[in-house]
């Protein structure tokens, strides 16, 4: 066999080899910037009502309800309600109920002062002005409870998003009256 007209196995020529690594590191990076398996993974939550544990024996007060909402659909459908709550403590927690929306990569839950609005005009409005994040969305099928820190001052914060900090886009969203 003549070595010059002999030719190379197509997977040992340099350059095949450069853009096969260069695609994997893409496939890679996209995995995991996207978490395309949420789309497919629910995150189920249960959690009960928050009390307070009465040292003396007393049942604690039901928790004050400060304001209400129930979720509209933005980038995903979203349905369920939410609800401000004040315990007897004083602590402000946020409940939302019977949520159902899509999962997603890096959820949050905010409180906001922007107006909910139907449509594709709301969905990006959250992050515009006032907003507390209180933490990751504990799951995008049930019911939780989120401690507003006692420093914030919720006067004017109307609003609670599912939001997408990934992509800066509401899931869902209600307004609280």
């Amino acid at each position: 066999m003549n070595t010059r007209t002999a030719r190379r196995p197509f997977l040992k020529r340099p350059i095949i080899l450069s853009v096969l690594g260069v695609v994997a590191v893409a496939i890679a990076v996209a995995a995991f910037w996207l978490e395309p398996w949420k789309l497919v993974v629910d995150q189920t939550v249960d959690e009960a009502l928050p009390t307070v544990s009465q040292t003396d024996g007393r049942p604690s007060a039901e928790p004050v309800v400060l304001a209400a909402g129930s979720f509209i659909s933005h980038e995903h459908t979203t349905t369920g309600s939410v609800e401000l709550l004040e315990l007897s403590d004083g602590t402000r927690v946020l409940r939302i109920e019977n949520l159902d929306t899509s999962n997603g990569p890096l959820l949050k839950v905010f409180l906001t002062d922007a107006p909910v609005v139907d449509g594709t005009a709301g969905w990006r409005v959250f992050d515009d002005g006032r907003y507390e994040d209180l933490g990751e969305l504990k799951g995008n099928i049930g019911s939780s409870n989120y401690v507003v820190p006692a420093d914030v001052d919720i006067d004017g914060l109307t609003s609670v998003s599912i939001w997408c900090d990934r992509f800066d886009v509401s899931f869902g969203a209600a307004t609280l009256g």
